[in-house]
């Protein structure tokens, strides 16, 4: 499984690991990954995803997982985010028509 936030997109980073007397060697930043349930409200159904703690934050931001997906790019979301994303957006076309 992959390391990487599935609405957003963040994945590991490279950086130096300093000691006390300033050795520099290679290390990971993990991104803080959690398995959590989101409710979609235009779908009525949850969804269980595995984000990033401070992607979750902005979700609860932007008013839920539907309002989040409407702000978010294409490029950054996984593929089964892209598909819950098209799924919300035939939906509220079908509720507008």
């Amino acid at each position: 499984m992959a390391r990487q936030c599935e609405l957003s997109g963040v994945k590991p980073i490279v950086g130096h690991k300093v000691s006390h007397s300033n050795v520099k060697t290679k290390r990971r930043f993990l991104p803080n990954l959690v398995n959590v349930t989101l409710r979609s409200e235009t779908l009525g159904r949850d969804v269980s995803l595995r984000i990033a703690a401070k992607t979750l934050r902005t979700v609860d931001k932007h008013g839920g997982l539907d309002g989040y997906l409407a702000k978010s790019k294409d490029d950054t979301l996984s593929p089964k985010a892209l598909k819950i994303k098209r799924d919300i957006e035939k939906q509220a076309a079908e509720a507008s028509a």
